[in-house]
């Protein structure tokens, strides 16, 4: 379970990457007229959340500063059709999902998040994953990897977040 949990958390933080650089502190969504305060949701069908500030932020170079106009996730490998999408393309161009997550990190403290985001398997049906495959590796924009199972990406119906706490 807590291996399962950490390689989980892993994930997370290298499809939060793009996310979290983009905190920039403005809370005002852009500052454009007629934008509304961004509000932290801390519940969710009954659930508590924990703020995002409880979630430490301790990647390995710290937080990562990515334009999202020239970010692009690439899909390749054991693949029919390798595949490269926008970060928009990512996010509106995939059916998003919730899924509250309760982490523990090995370092002693635990956050209950509402994630949202895309299934890691709808972008891998999009190449047409072979069937020889059997692990996914993730690579993050700082140089950080990591892996997982495909079987388990599947089956656990894994999200590429891109938001935290609505």
């Amino acid at each position: 379970m807590g291996k399962k949990v950490v390689m989980f958390f892993l994930l997370l933080l290298i499809a939060l990457s793009p996310v979290l650089a983009c905190g920039s502190g403005d809370n005002n969504g852009g500052g454009g007229a007629g934008d509304l305060a961004a509000v932290e949701i801390r519940e969710y069908e009954g659930r508590d959340l924990s703020s995002i500030n409880d979630f430490w932020e301790n990647s390995i170079k710290g937080p990562q500063h990515i334009d999202l106009e020239s970010y692009r996730l690439k899909v390749t490998g054991l693949v029919d059709s390798p595949q490269e999408y926008s970060f928009g393309e990512v996010v509106d161009g995939h059916q998003s999902y919730k899924k509250v997550v309760t982490l523990h990190c090995v370092e002693g403290w635990s956050v209950t998040i509402l994630w949202e985001g895309v299934l890691v398997k709808d972008l891998l049906q999009g190449a047409g994953v072979l069937p020889e495959a059997k692990v996914v590796i993730f690579r993050a924009y700082d140089g950080y990897s990591t892996s997982l199972p495909l079987d388990y990406i599947v089956g656990q119906d894994i999200i590429m977040a891109h938001k935290m706490n609505g």
